[in-house]
């Protein structure tokens, strides 16, 4: 991977694309600055101060800041991400979508376009049930979050909301399309990469006001970068299955007879489980902590990140996710038929379904593995979080998101440099016994 990110300077359509996504993603990091009308920024700044600790810490993180400021993109890529995942459960279960899910490019577009619309159906929603909350809100001496309220204020926010996050949406589509990596994982990446720095701040401040040891913050780092290691080692892991292909004779030669592998990643569905983990519990969970009602008020203070109930459904929805991501992605049947139709065969498995179910054995306990993974690295660090007063952006969420969508990223950048070199042993190489 190193030689390949090393020869990037040569190949000209990688640099377009990696600069088209630098300049996008800074477009979007511009935006979270742009802040939406009609807010006392000093009140709302002082109810996010009250808030530190909570489930709002969650939110600020994945909006990369823009909800603390109550920016045009205070609703993030979450509404999207959470359309994502209604769409997808449905295709399961309405033969409509099942049915355009299985019609390749066309089908797949058709399913984006009703992700999109059902995108800015929740952002609506979500627009107006957080304008409203924040009508309710007081800063510390009493002062309203919003001087002027009423539904002038709520149409604007919702409109304006709204655009915010079908903005971001567009970007990352964008960056995925005419950039490097999946826009919207880097969306999310670069929200959490921009408070680091602030975070480290934080750290320093604990230490200097003796609240955190430095030999503390040392064993931090050490964990860390242990944490950092361990999630490259399982995201690289695989498990090999050996695939034969028969001798066929042609004339008086013998062709075919290679044996190669197909790889099964121990985590084969990247950072998607946390990722549409954190949209399910954060959505209901945004609105209702602008909601002034006590029941749901509640509900929220249940939903504590450092807290049993919180880190147990966490827990439970990656492991969902894992599975549900990977049978979306891997077909084992499928597999199976393109093996048995291109001659190839598992040695000592008969092709066709014997194939497919010791490929989709294997699967399973694979995915077992890494569901049991991710799960971990994403909840055990919140109790180090909770006891140990460390910052949020420092937990196993944050860190496995930033370093799969490096890797992810890093080996798109390696692909395109090797498909590129191949190019030129195409075009400027001679092949044997060619004649001019």
């Amino acid at each position: 991977m190193a030689s390949g990110i090393q020869n990037i300077g040569k190949v000209p359509e990688l640099n377009r694309r990696i600069l088209l996504t630098l300049l996008l993603l800074a477009v979007y990091r511009v935006g979270v600055f742009v802040p939406t009308p009609g807010i006392d920024a000093q009140a709302l700044s002082s109810f996010f101060a009250q808030a530190k600790g909570t489930l709002l810490d969650f939110v600020v993180m994945f909006t990369g800041g823009a909800l603390e400021r109550f920016s045009v993109f205070a609703l993030g890529i979450m509404p999207y991400i959470s359309a994502s995942i209604i769409i997808q459960l449905l295709t399961v279960v309405v033969p409509h979508l099942e049915k355009l899910s299985k019609e390749g490019e066309s089908g797949r577009k058709q399913i984006v376009q009703y992700t999109r619309y059902s995108t800015v159906v929740l952002s609506l929603i979500q627009g107006l049930g957080i304008s409203i909350g924040l009508e309710s809100m007081k800063g510390p001496a009493g002062e309203s979050v919003v001087p002027m309220p009423g539904w002038d204020f709520r149409i604007v926010t919702i409109i304006t909301l709204t655009a915010g996050t079908a903005f971001i949406m567009w970007l990352g589509e964008q960056i995925t399309e005419r950039g490097i990596g999946n826009g919207i994982s880097l969306i999310i990446f670069a929200g959490i990469v921009a408070q680091f720095p602030s975070a480290i701040g934080n750290t320093f401040s604990l230490v200097k006001t003796g609240e955190m040891n430095f030999l503390f913050v040392i064993l931090l780092v050490v964990l860390m970068v242990s944490v950092v290691a361990f999630i490259i080692f399982v995201e690289l892991g695989q498990r090999r299955i050996q695939i034969q292909y028969p001798k066929r004779m042609v004339g008086r030669k013998v062709y075919g007879g290679q044996s190669t592998h197909l790889p099964l990643k121990v985590n084969s569905a990247g950072v998607i489980p946390p990722i549409f983990a954190s949209s399910l519990i954060i959505f209901p969970a945004t609105a209702i902590n602008f909601i002034d009602i006590p029941w749901l008020k509640g509900i929220a203070d249940s939903l504590n990140p450092t807290g049993i109930l919180y880190n147990a459904m966490y827990a439970g929805l990656i492991i969902f996710f894992t599975y549900f991501y990977t049978a979306i992605q891997f077909n084992p049947n499928d597999v199976a038929d393109n093996l048995k139709k291109h001659g190839g065969f598992v040695p000592g498995i008969r092709p066709g379904p014997n194939t497919a179910e010791y490929i989709d054995r294997i699967l399973t306990r694979l995915t077992l593995w890494g569901a049991i993974y991710l799960a971990a690295v994403c909840v055990l660090p919140s109790f180090m979080i909770g006891w140990w007063n460390v910052p949020f952006y420092f937990g196993g969420t944050s860190l496995l998101i930033v370093v799969g969508v490096a890797l992810d990223t890093a080996q798109q950048i390696e692909s395109h440099v090797l498909a590129r070199s191949y190019e030129g042993l195409l075009t400027s190489g001679r092949l044997k016994g060619r004649r001019d």
